[in-house]
């Protein structure tokens, strides 16, 4: 998709009605199915916000930001996930939390992006943290400076998340489950599964 094209249809992806968990459990595990809204905030989840950054590449096309996650001892080591992390106490609100954030882990400052809308909240039951997620744009390629909490950049074509070719099923094993087989993205040769998968699910549904 040119970057100008999807320009064009920001004030559309500000208007269109979301698709909530109909669009996110198009892409979630059949145990996460069962977490309902009112389950979820039973559980008193902690707060966190993600990054869903499109901009331009150098051929116009539009693309957007992920990234794998640097391996260490805990529940996330080495997924891909967006740009972002927990609520600080410091932070205004949960998109100031998704912008600095996205500053910390791969350098893009506040002023080069706009927010553009809010998605549907997800939620990660192995952390137990909801998980607000926002698009945002730049409107020139970012010149991105990983932390030491990203392994990899990894910038996807718009056109490819649309591609329903790169939808798939892996088999998974991971603290809650075992050898279940999930949907995913296959995306730049990366398996995209979870949380990210049901945010792409939703933002996919919204571009379409």
């Amino acid at each position: 998709m040119i970057f100008s094209d999807f320009i064009n249809q920001i004030e559309k992806l500000q208007q269109k009605q979301l698709g909530g968990l109909t669009s996110q459990f198009k892409l979630a595990p059949k145990l996460r199915i069962r977490y309902s809204e009112e389950l979820i905030l039973s559980k008193n989840p902690k707060k966190a916000a993600v990054l869903a950054l499109f901009y331009p590449d150098s051929n116009n096309q539009t693309r957007f930001l992920l990234t794998e996650r640097a391996s260490y001892n805990g529940a996330h080591s080495a997924q891909i996930s967006f740009p972002g992390g927990k609520f600080d106490k410091t932070d205004d609100n949960l998109k100031t939390t998704a912008l600095r954030e996205t500053y910390e882990e791969v350098g893009v400052p506040f002023d080069a992006i706009q927010i553009i809308r809010q998605t549907s909240d997800a939620y990660i039951p192995p952390s137990n943290f909801l998980v607000a997620p926002f698009i945002g744009i730049s409107k020139k390629t970012p010149l991105f400076i990983p932390n030491e909490e990203v392994a990899e950049v990894i910038e996807v074509l718009v056109s490819d998340l649309l591609d329903d070719e790169n939808l798939t099923f892996v088999e998974m094993e991971t603290s809650y489950m075992k050898n279940i087989e999930v949907p995913c993205f296959k995306l730049n040769d990366y398996i995209v599964w979870g949380a990210t998968a049901m945010i792409l699910s939703e933002i996919k549904d919204l571009l379409k």
